[in-house]
């Protein structure tokens, strides 16, 4: 009986939808988040089949990673059904956030589960806020220092205009991931609060 098994479903279907989507462009096309084929077309299934491709094995790997390493966490802790909320609505308000974003540039294409794994990690550090975390593998840091500085950076660098790389999608998800969290975690605000009190004495 596996352990986290809304978290490998997860893990698996990403998996095997960016295998198809690497070795088929046909059906990467017709998925990933295009705003064109979505604002002109109407394709809003691109909102949430976008967030199941990756450009690569590496990026892939990156997100699978995140997921492996914080969802078993938030499973065990608060349940498949608020898990799964936590990880839809990231991964949707994420691609929400993008599509006003860049609503006006039509070529404009993303693909990755960033928005979803950066709800997850957020909603970790709202649970968790002073659970060190390591920045590039290396740096220890707090998970809420983490967080504040991860909601900065993707503001600032979604503020740049061609960025390859889908910071509003990071920034969204994020912050819909601790919203949720305090939404649907009872006493999940006056648990961080106290946390933070009693850090700082």
């Amino acid at each position: 009986m596996m352990e986290y098994p809304v978290t490998i479903s997860l893990i698996a279907a990403n998996v095997l939808v960016s295998l198809i989507g690497l070795s088929n462009r046909a059906f990467f096309e017709d998925n990933n988040f295009w705003i064109a084929p979505i604002r002109e077309g109407r394709q809003w299934w691109r909102f949430v089949t976008s967030a199941f491709l990756h450009v690569n094995s590496t990026h892939l790997l990156i997100n699978m990673f995140v997921l492996w390493q914080f969802g078993g966490v938030l499973e065990r802790e608060l349940g498949a059904t608020t898990f799964l909320i936590i990880y839809f609505g990231s991964l949707f308000a994420g691609n929400a956030w993008e599509y006003i974003d860049k609503r006006d540039q039509p070529d404009y294409r993303a693909v990755g589960a960033s928005g979803a794994t950066s709800g997850i990690v957020l909603a970790f550090s709202v649970l968790a806020p002073f659970a060190v975390l390591y920045l590039l593998f290396i740096l220890p840091m707090w998970a809420i220092v983490a967080a504040v500085l991860f909601i900065s950076v993707s503001f600032f660098l979604s503020q740049r205009p061609n960025t390859m790389i889908a910071h509003g999608a990071h920034l969204g998800g994020a912050l819909t991931g601790a919203a949720l969290t305090f939404l649907l975690v009872p006493g999940a605000w006056s648990a961080l609060l106290a946390q933070i009190a009693e850090r700082l004495g």
